[in-house]
């Protein structure tokens, strides 16, 4: 199957055809649900190249526009100038196609590949005033990409030899969130709930808001229910106190409980605790320093927002040949 963005690739089996049969498990849901996701995708990021380029090019690329005949035609390379994870690859060849959609794209390396110094990632031909009105763009989603991939790579590694998980946050650039969730993925991490909408996780101030834990939880569960939605239910607790009301009402409502600023040990007595009963993220200041302590107390799933708010972008650059 070809290369293709959103994720796609991590809802297709692993495990050989017989097997999923034997599980059964049906094959042609799953890969009309990788289908539809891969859709939304692209139209998401159809959405944010669109205006991306609206914003850079605006009424017309002067530069460009002053100095080169509109049929003149060209390439250019992608070169990589620091060592880390590329990512974004797939993401420019969409950018260049959906600009200028006969152009060609030859990949060299790619996304999730390890990168030096160097080397280069592809080569795009196309009429060069279509390779310098993408350029710019191109190389920021990449550059960007690359260093959140590279980051969350450190972490994934820390967690080799640990059942537990790494998860994104929602502290993300505004209206790049698509694309740093994504890098995340090509990195190694799970993405945690893109948006507002797609799942409920009671936090510090909704649980205030509505007058304690107990109260928030029946609140949401009634309302999930009340409008016949398939979403799930997180709640984030401060204590131990927090833990025991989740247990004590959450079982068949809560899916996940967080655990937010718990020392290792804590983690460890809120997991003895809970036994199984709902899913567990520990979360609030875990960095590379620390996440392997979280990790050998079992806990489910870490999550990091300095995956993708403390990443530093890589330097690349996109070449003419001549």
């Amino acid at each position: 199957m070809p290369s293709a963005v959103g994720g796609i690739f991590l809802l297709l089996p692993t495990q050989p055809l017989r097997k999923w049969k034997r599980n059964n498990i049906h094959l042609k849901s799953i890969i009309y649900l990788a289908l539809i996701m891969t859709q939304e995708f692209q139209q998401k990021l159809k959405h944010l190249v669109e205006e991306a380029l609206t914003e850079d090019i605006g009424s017309g690329d002067h530069s460009t526009r002053s100095s080169i005949d509109a049929e003149e035609e060209g390439s250019a390379v992608l070169k990589i100038k620091q060592d880390g994870v590329l990512a974004g690859v797939d993401i420019a060849r969409f950018i260049f196609e959906h600009k200028e959609p006969g152009c060609s794209f030859e990949v060299f390396k790619r996304d999730g590949e390890p990168m030096f110094a160097g080397e280069k990632a592809f080569e795009v031909a196309a009429h060069e005033h279509t390779i310098l009105q993408c350029e710019r763009l191109v190389l920021n989603c990449m550059q960007r990409m690359s260093g959140i991939a590279t980051l969350t790579k450190q972490y994934t590694d820390k967690l080799k030899g640990y059942k537990t998980k790494l998860l994104d946050t929602r502290k993300t650039t505004p209206n790049f969130r698509l694309l740093e969730k994504e890098a995340v993925r090509i990195g190694g991490g799970v993405n945690h709930r893109f948006g507002l909408y797609d799942m409920i996780m009671l936090k510090d101030n909704h649980i205030d808001y509505a007058g304690g834990i107990e109260k928030a939880i029946h609140k949401a569960y009634d309302y999930v229910v009340t409008n016949n939605l398939d979403i799930k239910i997180e709640v984030e607790t401060r204590s131990m106190d927090d833990v025991k009301k989740v247990i004590a009402i959450g079982e068949g409502k809560v899916f996940r409980v967080m655990l937010d600023n718990y020392t290792p040990t804590q983690i460890t007595e809120a997991l003895d605790l809970i036994a199984g009963r709902f899913e567990t993220e520990a979360s609030g200041g875990i960095n590379l320093d620390t996440i392997e302590s979280y990790a050998a107390t079992g806990v489910d799933y870490v999550s990091v927002g300095g995956l993708i708010h403390q990443a530093r972008s890589l330097d690349l650059s996109l070449k003419a040949v001549v």
